[in-house]
């Protein structure tokens, strides 16, 4: 095995390691104008691991791929192929990470806003042919 291919079974190794069924872990390694593609196939039930918590794992994977091809002067990109039959993936729900960040309008602020500020009044010129002219209120 030469240096240029230490970055699949790197791959091969650290998937496995991490998987339920690391006989399932497929990689393709592919070289063109770009750099090193390695094509990542994992069973469908290990996809989530690999994946990780806000892919996190994944990215952590490909930085330390970056990390191996600069040493080989190489750029390595991984790619995780979705298992055949795969489920399409459901609407991503907010997380309680992302109520932390919302905006917290205390009272004081509220006060602050008139009506008049908090929706703005459409001008209307001042002819007859206005829509609200013929109303007897």
């Amino acid at each position: 095995m030469t240096a240029r291919e230490a970055d699949q079974e790197f791959v091969e190794y650290v998937v496995g390691q991490l998987v339920t069924k690391p006989t399932a872990v497929v990689t393709k390694r592919t070289i063109d104008e770009l750099g090193v593609l390695i094509e990542l196939t994992v069973d469908r039930e290990d996809m989530g691991v690999i994946i990780g918590k806000e892919g996190k794992t994944a990215k952590a994977i490909r930085t330390l791929l970056r990390v191996l091809g600069a040493k080989n002067d190489s750029r390595i990109n991984l790619k995780i192929v979705e298992p055949e039959g795969g489920e399409p993936r459901p609407p991503r729900e907010e997380t309680h990470h992302e109520e932390a960040h919302e905006e917290v309008v205390t009272e004081a602020e509220v006060e602050e806003v008139t009506p008049e500020a908090a929706v703005p009044t459409p001008e209307v010129e001042d002819d007859d042919e206005a829509p609200m002219a013929d109303l007897d209120i």
